[in-house]
C-alpha cells in the first residue's frame, strides 16, 4: 500500500515539472491574438512572411528578416512576445557579439 501511495505521489508531480520543460504556449484560444496582429509584429521587425502557422499552441511565423535570412519566430500567442527566432541555415546566424557576454 505504500508503495502505491508513493507511486501516486510521483506521478502528481511528473506532470506539473514535465510541462516547466516544455516549449508549448499554453493559452485558451479566447485569449489569442489575432493572426494579423502576429502579422505586424512581423513586419515591426523587418521581417518578411512566407507563412504563419500554429505550432504546439504558439504561432510560428516562417519568414526571412531584414538581411535576407530564413528564420523561424515563435511567438506567444497571448503577449506577442518573440519566444524564440531561429535561423534556417547555420550560415544564417548573426554573429555572436561578445560585447553582451554571448562567447562561449
Amino acid at each position: 500500500m505504500t508503495k502505491m501511495v508513493a507511486i501516486l505521489g510521483i506521478l502528481m508531480v511528473f506532470p506539473a515539472t514535465a510541462s516547466l520543460a516544455d516549449d508549448d504556449c499554453f493559452v485558451p484560444m479566447a485569449d489569442w491574438q489575432p493572426r494579423d496582429a502576429v502579422a505586424r509584429l512581423a513586419e515591426e521587425n523587418g521581417w518578411t512572411v512566407r507563412r504563419i502557422k500554429i505550432d504546439d499552441g504558439c504561432y510560428e511565423i516562417d519568414g526571412s528578416d531584414a538581411a535576407g535570412r530564413r528564420i523561424e519566430a515563435t511567438i506567444h500567442p497571448g503577449t506577442l512576445q518573440v519566444i524564440e527566432v531561429e535561423y534556417k541555415h547555420e550560415k544564417d546566424r548573426p554573429p555572436r557579439n561578445r560585447e553582451r557576454g554571448d562567447d562561449d
